[in-house]
C-alpha cells in the first residue's frame, strides 16, 4: 500500500533547452510518485507553453518505463516564459492563465526541469500566481546555482572529451592547430572540463579574458620545442581582450536584426573558433582547422553517471513532494540531495572561479588560459 502522502497530483513539465537526462528525471519523479507514495501525475507538454495553452497528456508507470536510458525528452521543451510569451503576433504575460490550469487539473505542485530561465519561471509563478513549484537542476553547461552538479553535465563532458580525443589524430597526422569550440557563453565548466579530460593545450573560457599574443606565442614555442600539434579547447562565451569590443558590437547588430525582421529567430554567425583559428594561423604561420562542436553536445542517452544522478534527484523530488515541501530546488551537495529555497537559486549563475582546483591543476601541468 502506498505511503501517506501530503501532495495528491503533480503536474511535471522540461523547459529550456534539451539535454541529456531529461527522461530519466522524468522516470525518477514519477515512478517514485506513483508507485512509493499514489499521487496522480499529469505531463505536461514543450514546456511553460504547454501549460498556458492546456496541453497535457497522462503519465502513469508504464508510460514512464525503459526511457531511463532515452536522450531527449518525451514531454517535448521550449524556451517560453510565462510572462513574456508570443500569443499570435503578441507578447503576453499568461502567468494567470498558467495558474489557473494548474489549479484546474487539480495540480497541487508543478514540478519544472530545467536550467536557470526554468528556476527564474518556476519561481515566477509562485510569487506572481500563489502556485506550489519544485524544480531539478538541467544543463550541460552546469551554471545553475546552489547545487554542486547538474544533470546531464557529466554526458555533455564526455561528448566533448571524445571530440578532443578524436582530434588528437587528425591534428598530430597534418602538424596543425586544432581549434575546438564548446557549448557554454557565461559559465565555462564544461569547457574546462572537457579540456583537461582530453588534454587541450590551451583551453579558453569567459571567466577568463584571454591575450591572443599570449596564445600565439604559446604555440609557437610549442612548435620550436617539437610539438607537432596543439589542440585549443574554446569555450563559445570565451573572449580575448581586443574581441570583447567587437562582440559587444555583434550583439547589437543581432538585436536589430531580429527588430527589423520582426521575430525572435536567431541571427546566424560565423563560429567563434572559425575567427581564432584564423587569427591564430596568421599569428603563428601553423595551419590551423576549427571544430564547432553544438548541439552534438545536446543529444544522445544520459551517461551511466546522469542516469544515476537523475534518479537520486527524481526520487528525492517525489519524497519532498510527499512530506509537503515546496518551492524549492532538489540540488546536490556532497552525496546528499537536499531541498534548497529557490530564492537561493534564481537569477544567479555558477561560474568558474578563476582559482578553481580545476584550473590550478591544468596550469601544474602546463595548460595555457591565455592569460599569463
Amino acid at each position: 500500500m502506498p505511503a501517506k502522502s501530503k501532495t495528491h497530483c503533480i503536474g511535471i513539465l522540461t523547459s529550456g533547452g534539451d539535454c541529456p537526462g531529461l527522461n530519466a528525471a522524468i522516470r525518477g519523479v514519477a515512478k517514485t510518485a506513483i508507485q512509493e507514495y499514489g499521487m496522480h501525475v499529469i505531463g505536461i507538454l514543450d514546456g511553460f507553453r504547454g501549460l498556458v495553452e492546456n496541453r497535457t497528456i497522462p503519465l502513469e508507470a508504464m508510460a514512464v518505463s525503459g526511457i531511463l536510458t532515452h536522450g531527449g525528452t518525451l514531454l517535448g521543451t521550449s524556451r517560453d516564459k510565462p510572462r513574456k510569451m508570443v500569443m499570435g503576433a503578441e507578447e503576453m504575460d499568461m502567468t494567470e492563465t498558467a495558474v489557473k490550469n494548474a489549479h484546474r487539473l487539480g495540480i497541487d505542485c508543478l514540478v519544472c526541469l530545467g536550467g536557470g530561465g526554468t528556476q527564474k519561471n518556476a519561481l515566477h509563478l509562485h510569487k506572481k500566481g500563489g502556485l506550489n513549484v519544485l524544480t531539478l537542476p538541467k544543463t550541460i553547461d552546469n551554471d545553475v546555482a546552489e547545487t554542486d552538479i547538474s544533470f546531464g553535465f557529466d554526458t555533455a563532458m564526455a561528448i566533448a572529451t571524445e571530440a578532443i580525443d578524436r582530434l588528437h589524430t587528425t591534428a598530430s597526422s597534418h602538424q596543425r592547430l586544432m581549434v575546438c569550440e564548446i557549448m557554454g557563453h557565461n559559465a565555462g565548466w564544461l569547457c574546462l572540463g572537457a579540456g583537461i579530460a582530453g588534454g587541450a593545450d590551451v583551453i579558453l573560457l569567459p571567466e577568463i579574458e584571454y591575450d591572443l599574443n599570449i596564445v600565439s606565442k604559446f604555440l609557437r614555442d610549442r612548435r620550436r620545442s617539437g610539438k607537432r600539434f596543439s589542440i585549443i579547447a574554446l569555450a563559445e562565451g570565451a573572449r580575448s581582450k581586443d574581441q570583447a569590443k567587437i562582440d559587444r558590437e555583434a550583439e547589437k547588430q543581432s538585436q536589430r536584426m531580429k527588430q527589423k525582421n520582426g521575430d525572435d529567430l536567431p541571427v546566424f554567425q560565423e563560429p567563434k573558433a572559425s575567427r581564432l583559428a584564423r587569427e591564430l594561423q596568421r599569428l603563428t604561420g601553423i595551419e590551423a582547422r576549427m571544430t564547432s562542436l553544438g548541439h552534438v553536445q545536446r543529444g544522445g542517452g544520459p551517461s551511466p553517471t546522469d542516469r544515476l544522478l537523475c534518479t537520486r534527484l527524481g526520487s528525492k523530488a517525489a519524497e519532498l513532494l510527499a512530506q509537503g515541501t515546496y518551492n524549492v530546488m532538489v540540488a546536490v551537495k556532497g552525496e546528499e540531495c537536499v531541498p534548497v529555497p529557490l530564492e537561493k537559486v534564481a537569477g544567479k549563475k555558477k561560474l568558474v572561479p578563476t582559482d578553481h582546483s580545476w584550473i590550478r591543476s591544468a596550469r601544474l601541468v602546463g595548460t595555457c588560459f591565455g592569460d599569463q
